[in-house]
């Protein structure tokens, strides 16, 4: 650590038995996140047919308000945990996601569940974070890597058990167990934390100035209100442009707000650095591609094939499996031929998993031969991308920044999906019929096909080999621990 460096006022780890339990409960706790954003994909028929007065522009924010006040809060909230305690910070994020989970399973309009919804994003951007941070002081240095990449695993198990779990309480329950699953993981992190937690700080940490996560979430909150509405507004109409325009606008006031703070949400000058640049755009582009082919599989087989919430979360779950199988293994094969060939080939893959659909899949059930094989692409593009991008940008970037650039790829990831999310729900708002949803599916794989020729366009100026050699330290720079490469 550069003399310039944070820090870190700890209590030394006193055993490994410390670090596993530590381990244990910060891997619980980023497990429930995550579990909650793939569940919630499978709930949302279910929660629409509950509010079924509420517009689609109206349900969209059951997912995009979680997702946008996540992905805003992600780097300040690391930057805060740093500040005043990990060990703090952790446990209040987890008890205001613990007690939003139970107020939006008892949320009796369609308001009071986005207001909740804001309220567990920001307990997940608070946990998130400061569970790494946790972890990695915790455990000797040694075990770091394996330590990390064990809480890493933790989103991987998420994106693989969520489709059918979720599908199973919904089909048996209702979909507010959707959130009362989290009550006990809650309960239990809360107070097995407060009793084996041991607090870590950086009194130098400089906190980011709120203005810049106000505009931030302005930004992200315009434009996805600009493309869900536009199906019944037009692209043309005033409502649109006018949200379209803000959210711009707001984004290019952040930029230059950005700039010339002194306390940034967000480092800009990192986007000089090659491999991160690169990364985020492809990061962002699979972001949209990715939420546009989950969210759209689970709506086609319920809505054309119109298979049962359970049938359908059992039917995508081979994808998600394949990335929690593939993802780990992928790592071996980047040490000796790099990372840029293997995210070449998983936007090629990606992409074609859309052809596939586009041309085989229609209303006519055959599912091992029209959908299964696509969702193996789709398993296999995922499993090679997301978690080689994570890697590229943590590799190219300073030692004391590795955290900041880490929550900022995570955090591009999660708009990336927002908009995702956003035009999905746009293109299906009013199908008019089956032909109508055929031709709207068509246009959300088309969404997936570009996504991967995109990813892999993106991933060519990319640098890599065998050994990235990262840039030297930034004096003067606050070091966030969050990176994940979960699906």
């Amino acid at each position: 650590m550069s003399s310039h460096g944070p820090v870190i006022t700890a209590v030394p780890a006193a055993s490994g038995r410390h670090g596993r339990l530590t381990l244990a409960i910060a891997s619980l706790a980023s497990l429930a996140t995550f579990l909650d954003t793939t569940i919630l994909f499978v709930a949302f028929p279910d929660i629409s047919s509950t509010f079924d007065s509420a517009s689609p522009s109206t349900l969209s924010w059951v997912l995009n308000a979680y997702t946008i006040v996540f992905a805003a809060l992600l780097i300040p909230a690391g930057k805060i945990a740093d500040r005043l305690g990990h060990r703090r910070t952790f446990l209040t994020g987890s008890a205001a996601f613990t007690i939003a989970s139970m107020a939006c399973g008892l949320a009796p309009t369609i308001e009071v569940l986005v207001a909740f919804r804001i309220l567990q994003a920001a307990g997940a951007a608070m946990l998130i974070p400061s569970s790494l941070a946790l972890v990695m002081r915790a455990v000797p240095s040694e075990k770091v890597p394996h330590a990390v990449a064990i809480w890493g695993a933790a989103g991987g198990v998420a994106g693989a058990l969520g489709p059918t779990l979720g599908a199973t309480i919904v089909e048996h329950l209702d979909w507010r167990w959707a959130f009362f699953i989290n009550l006990p993981i809650g309960l239990f992190t809360v107070i097995a934390g407060a009793r084996t937690l041991r607090e870590s700080s950086d009194p130098r940490t400089r906190i980011p100035a709120p203005l810049g996560v106000v505009l931030i979430i302005v930004a992200a909150s315009a434009l996805s209100y600009g493309f869900v509405d536009s199906d019944t507004n037009g692209w043309l109409s005033a409502p649109t442009i006018g949200a379209l325009a803000v959210g711009l606008a707001a984004l290019v006031v952040f930029v230059v707000h950005q700039r010339a703070s002194r306390a940034p949400v967000l480092d800009l000058d990192l986007f000089g650095i090659g491999n991160f640049r690169w990364g985020n755009i492809a990061m962002l582009v699979f972001g949209v591609a990715f939420s546009a082919m989950f969210f759209g599989s689970i709506l086609f087989l319920t809505s054309v094939w119109e298979w049962s919430i359970l049938k359908a979360g059992i039917g995508i779950a081979p994808g998600p499996a394949l990335v929690a199988l593939l993802a780990p293994r992928t790592g071996r094969l980047a040490g000796t031929i790099g990372q840029r060939p293997i995210i070449v080939a998983g936007g090629l893959l990606y992409a074609a998993g859309g052809v596939w659909r586009v041309v085989l899949l229609g209303p006519d059930v055959d599912y091992w031969v029209d959908y299964f094989p696509s969702m193996v692409l789709t398993g296999i593009g995922v499993a090679f991308c997301i978690p080689q991008l994570s890697s590229v940008v943590a590799q190219a970037l300073p030692a004391n920044r590795i955290g900041v650039g880490g929550a900022a790829l995570q955090a591009v990831r999660q708009f990336g999906g927002t908009f995702g999310v956003a035009i999905t729900i746009a293109l299906l708002a009013d199908p008019g019929g089956l032909a109508g949803a055929l031709a709207a599916f068509d246009k959300i794989w088309w969404i997936v096909v570009a996504g991967g020729l995109l990813v892999t366009a993106s991933s060519l100026p990319l640098r890599t080999g065998r050994r990235i050699v990262p840039m030297p330290e930034t004096p003067g720079r606050d070091l966030v621990g969050i990176d994940t490469v979960a699906g």
